[in-house]
């Protein structure tokens, strides 16, 4: 049995409290727990004598936004694009239309799953809403994107590449 908790604020607090009984269900539960959170290492959920003993119980597991600049790491980001499309169940939509949008959808999204899923979720009732049925680049416009992905901005531009025609008439 696995238990995924997505917050580290209110384990901080549970596993700093004198009368926690939180941080003992991990010892005395047959299960499986996994902390899903921000910055954890700076919220002080290994901080205090109880902070440094959980510490000693978990393994962080870092994660980053997708990168976009070689092709693998393209091919990958439209992986992801191709699976959030996949389970869309929208009765107009032409599988492969978002995958076609990938460097506008890792612009808007800043490279983050949650951004990214958070976007096409958004445009998806956009489109049941407005009775289209489909998601298009103009839908996807209409969507804002969480705070991550704003701050995320122009750190997280792709590196424009030129088309074949405009690099002939260079060289």
């Amino acid at each position: 049995m696995a238990h995924v908790i997505d917050t580290d604020h209110e384990v901080s607090t549970q596993v700093n409290a004198s009368d926690s009984s939180g941080a003992e269900d991990n010892e005395r539960l047959p299960a499986t727990f996994i902390y899903a959170g921000i910055d954890v290492e700076a919220q002080g959920l290994f901080a205090g004598v109880r902070g440094r003993q959980i510490a000693g119980r978990f393994t962080l597991i870092p994660a980053a936004p997708f990168a976009y600049g070689s092709c693998a790491q393209r091919d990958q980001w439209r992986a992801l694009i191709a699976t959030l499309e996949s389970l869309l169940r929208l009765h107009r939509h032409r599988p492969g239309s978002l995958v076609r949008l990938d460097e506008y959808l890792y612009h808007r999204s800043g490279g983050m799953i949650g951004s990214l899923s958070q976007l096409v979720r958004g445009a998806a009732i956009l489109a049941i809403e407005d009775g289209s049925e489909h998601i298009s680049k103009k839908l996807l416009e209409r969507v804002p994107v969480d705070y991550a992905a704003q701050r995320a901005g122009a750190a997280s531009r792709p590196p424009h590449r030129r088309s074949r025609a405009a690099a002939a008439k260079q060289s």
